[in-house]
């Protein structure tokens, strides 16, 4: 199981064509989960766990991998399910979130599979606000779920959103007048995060669920517009993992259009790596900010506003 990711470097050529690759795993019975290959440092066999006193409910202990001491979910108690009882048998999913290491206890592992973004598709309308999925697809005839761990950690481990005295400044906004600015996540949670970062500095939002939700909504507003979008959005922050179109796609897509380039992209991704620098140029971003901290993200605001 260790080598499933050993050409994980040379994966990072997908990025960019709107094309990713999951992780299958399983938690507790037939259902079949997703991650995204990006997100994961390693997998194992579940090493032995130490509880600690008043650990979360959700926690099913800490594991000492390589010298670093790193929590442990039980994924499917943390999404509802049963609790997974028989951690012997089972594996960690190693991930990196929001600049901290988790470990994810899962039943099983299956292998990792080549998808567009496009089949990656938004959750069904029904599944409701307390829903724990971020995307669905179809592989070998079946639905294969990929689950909103940005919502997950957020319920274990709250993250703030406040900004810093020094930061809060209610002037950004007012200058902006009408124009307003586009965020761009297929997590609830991530984006009520940013607009909740957001509204100290007295700045108008509108809210899209993925990359191609967003384009949409800016070609909609395109049609109002006399010269270009700038006009009405001026600035976009977008997510890179995205169903349907991810946030690289959209952004050359931006890029690419006569009336929308001049709108400053800041991509704001709990994804890591090297590559992030040479992505955001390639496609013509302004800015990489990775998630999250509200005064780095307000900062990243304010300079691309020019207001810093």
């Amino acid at each position: 199981m260790a080598g499933i990711l050993d050409s994980v470097n040379q994966r990072t050529q997908l990025v960019g064509q709107n094309r990713l690759e999951l992780l299958l795993f399983k938690l507790v019975g037939r259902q079949r989960f997703g991650i995204n290959v990006f997100k994961v440092r390693e997998v194992l066999q579940c090493p032995k766990l130490t509880t600690l006193p008043k650990q979360d409910s959700y926690i099913k202990g800490v594991a000492h991998i390589r010298g670093q001491t790193i929590s442990v979910i039980d994924l499917s108690k943390a999404t509802g399910g049963p609790e997974i009882v028989q951690t012997d048998d089972s594996f960690i999913i190693i991930a990196e979130y929001n600049r901290s290491v988790q470990g994810f206890l899962v039943g099983g592992v299956e292998r990792i599979i080549n998808m567009r973004w496009k089949d990656i598709l938004p959750p069904p309308e029904g599944a409701g606000k307390t829903s724990y999925l971020t995307a669905v697809t179809e592989i070998d005839g079946e639905m294969v779920s990929i689950l909103d761990v940005e919502k997950i950690l957020n319920e274990i481990n709250p993250i703030s959103t406040d900004l810093s005295e020094d930061i809060v400044d209610t002037h950004v906004g007012e200058s902006l007048g009408e124009r307003i600015v586009m965020i761009a996540d297929d997590s609830t949670v991530a984006r009520n995060q940013v607009k909740r970062a957001l509204e100290p500095l007295g700045i108008k939002t509108v809210l899209a669920k993925n990359g191609q939700d967003a384009l949409d909504q800016l070609q909609a507003i395109d049609e109002q517009c006399e010269n270009s979008v700038y006009e009405k959005v001026a600035l976009l922050i977008s997510d890179i993992e995205m169903p349907e179109m991810d946030g690289y796609t959209l952004t050359a897509e931006v890029k690419a259009n006569e009336r929308m380039r001049q709108m400053p992209v800041i991509l704001h991704t709990s994804l890591s790596g090297v590559f992030n620098n040479a992505m955001v140029e390639k496609v013509g971003a302004e800015d990489f900010i990775p998630k999250f901290h509200p005064d780095e993200l307000a900062t990243a605001v304010k300079k691309w506003l020019k207001m810093d």
